[in-house]
């Protein structure tokens, strides 16, 4: 067939934004019960129900819980954790209520927890004694809540008892397999998990209270992650002790290093249930690790401390489990979707089990990603993956260069990964290149690189994002005129600094991004409530700094088009945020675009408003740039244009 020629932006693409949100199905976490798989996923189609689903012995999917109820914690806002299986029996969060629901084989769920204001996450069952353990976040009071690790009753008579309490936060419990020790993380404020946390173990004595309380690794400056108890009793964790996410072990007082590698094998504790290693054995771990936004497979022989690395198809790896001489993971690649994956470490074989996108797309529409490093300030380097336009059916006009669109990943701590992104490749396959930058402050190039940020927020991500362009436009693979920045929550809020207080991007698009440092440092959740202090300085002490780094107290500055993008029910980042930068920018008349979604939170979850923001954006920058759209798609409103 012979290519069409048509400017870049205006190219007709199959990946649309219909296909783009019913394939956004979000896998959560994975739970291994003896020859079974059990995992969430987050069904757009569904209202951004979180429903549990099994892969049995004979290779059956199926739904483990009915509608109305959804798995999803609250906890730390951010949920994760919230399901277990054992012996097929399943405990879950439902979303609605934040009540704790034991569900059997007769698919009846019932409650074991109080209906009150409070909420639980990380749930783990404690056989010997019959009972749930897992961290509780009390709303009951006034003021901040109050996190402790708890336990339930299984029977169903509804009691739950404070184990430990008294710091800000808590995560992980790991009952040992004699049932005779627990281990747990803890942290407080002004840090947040991946700056420092402890690592706590106690003995349970037979009513199951905890005795001879001790701080195994940890303090302000080291963080740990993932505890877990070797099936002789050894216990593990992830520490970057020396600089990177390291595999360490404590045997009788002493730590010994598992892995030495400049790579993470740990994550920003984000959410609550995050794993990264397991055991085949007790000589034996698999685990995954990421260098530079490269996810590796590998098992570790724990007698010679020897890393061997697995070859895999996956070149992103979440929530990895075992279960004898198989590792269970969600894997994605450049060219393939999240995906459970289960790998038969005997004969080297990876099965695929469910993929969260179900339509196949040609390979002549998917752009792979080019990893670059770039120079970036005070003589530094910073990465990114680089996605040149791609579509089978047309050739590049001569002489015309792509628009680019810099993606600014959230956290700030998260990273840009290479799993096939749906929504990334609606851009590339329409004639943009995109540019996904790892910036100062993300994960997967050691704690140095993730320390960037302190106290520059706002500056050295900017800056990176700005030389990444540099990078691109002098290889001449970007339009310099059309560079448009991208982001969400605190990718947001990147955008909206780059494009108040520096003159270089042509347009922005915002989703749920932070406008005002200090109306963040007053209103946000717990859990974030003092992340700030590291990222901008201590609050109210440093005052001037967050007026200072506040594109809202600045937009006299800005001159460059902005959509936003806002859930009217968001805590992390409250309506208020987008609606003040909007105004502005109304009364300055710079052209600005506003959309709403009711009943969503902090992310999209719902098919149509998924659909609707992409379609949005999309809209914006035709008008902006003056391309002609090959799609029929629903006009925006765009004050000042």
């Amino acid at each position: 067939m012979e290519k069409k020629i048509a400017s870049f932006g205006s190219w007709r693409s199959p990946i649309t934004a219909d296909i783009v949100a019913r394939q956004s199905v979000r896998f959560g976490e994975v739970v291994v019960d003896g020859s079974d798989i059990y995992w969430v996923e987050s069904r757009p189609a569904e209202n951004g129900r979180n429903v549990i689903v099994c892969y049995d012995s004979k290779g059956n999917v199926s739904d483990v819980i009915a509608s109305p109820f959804s798995a999803r914690s609250r906890v730390h806002e951010y949920g994760g954790g919230a399901f277990t299986v054992c012996d097929g029996m399943v405990f879950f969060t439902n979303f609605a209520d934040q009540r704790i629901y034991r569900q059997g084989p007769d698919r009846i769920a019932v409650p074991l927890t109080p209906d009150v204001n409070k909420r639980y996450a990380d749930v783990v069952v404690d056989i010997l004694r019959g009972r749930l353990v897992c961290i509780q976040e009390d709303h009951t009071q006034s003021g901040e809540p109050a996190n402790s690790i708890i336990d339930i009753d299984i029977a169903g008579s509804r009691k739950v008892r404070v184990l430990t309490s008294g710091n800000d936060f808590y995560a992980s419990p790991r009952v040992s397999p004699d049932g005779s020790s627990i281990a747990w993380l803890t942290w407080n404020h002004p840090n947040m998990p991946w700056d420092g946390t402890e690592l706590w173990v106690a003995e349970i004595d037979n009513e199951g209270t905890l005795s001879s309380r001790r701080k195994i690794a940890g303090g302000v400056s080291e963080s740990i992650f993932q505890p877990e108890w070797s099936p002789q009793g050894i216990l593990y964790y992830v520490s970057d002790r020396n600089g990177w996410w390291n595999i360490y072990m404590s045997v009788e007082g002493k730590v010994e290093a598992v892995t030495e590698l400049d790579a993470e094998f740990g994550v920003p504790l984000w959410n609550f249930g995050l794993t990264t290693y397991g055991f085949l054995s007790e000589d034996r771990i698999a685990c995954t690790y990421n260098q530079k936004g490269i996810c590796y497979l590998a098992t570790v022989d724990l007698n010679k401390k020897e890393l061997s690395q697995i070859k895999s198809q996956f070149t992103y790896i979440t929530h990895l489990k075992t279960a004898g001489d198989f590792i269970v993971f969600q894997g994605g690649s450049p060219t393939s979707a999240l995906t459970v994956v289960r790998y038969n470490t005997k004969k080297s074989e990876e099965t695929i089990i469910k993929a969260s996108a179900d339509t196949p797309i040609d390979p002549g529409y998917i752009s792979e990603p080019d990893p670059i490093e770039f120079k970036t300030t005070d003589g530094l380097k910073s990465y990114g993956f680089y996605y040149p336009p791609k579509n089978r059916d047309y050739n590049v006009t001569q002489g015309e260069l792509p628009p680019l669109i810099v993606v600014t990943h959230g956290g700030p701590t998260s990273c840009s990964y290479t799993s096939l992104d749906l929504e990334l490749q609606f851009w590339t396959s329409r004639g943009f290149a995109v540019l996904d930058v790892n910036y100062g402050g993300s994960t997967g190039f050691g704690r140095p690189f993730r320390e960037r940020l302190k106290g520059t927020w706002g500056i050295v991500d900017v800056d990176d994002c700005i030389n990444g362009v540099r990078y691109l436009t002098d290889k001449g693979l970007a339009d310099r005129n059309r560079v448009i920045i991208c982001g969400s929550s605190a990718g947001g809020y990147t955008v909206l600094c780059a494009l108040t207080f520096r003159n270089f991007f042509k347009a922005g698009a915002s989703y749920y991004g932070i406008s005002d440092l200090e109306a963040l440092a007053r209103s946000t959740h717990k859990f974030e409530s003092r992340y700030l202090d590291g990222l901008v300085g201590p609050y109210p002490e440093a005052l001037k700094t967050y007026r200072d780094r506040s594109p809202l107290c600045h937009t006299e500055h800005l001159s460059a088009p902005v959509i936003f993008f806002q859930g009217l029910e968001d805590k992390v980042v409250p309506p208020d945020q987008a609606e003040k930068m909007v105004s502005s920018l109304r009364e300055k008349g710079v052209p600005v675009a506003y959309l709403t979604f009711e009943e969503e939170q902090h992310g999209f979850r719902k098919t149509e408003n998924i659909k609707r923001a992409l379609e949005a954006e999309l809209y914006f920058y035709s008008r902006i740039f003056g391309f002609k759209l090959s799609d029929e798609v629903e006009s925006v409103k765009i004050v000042n244009m």
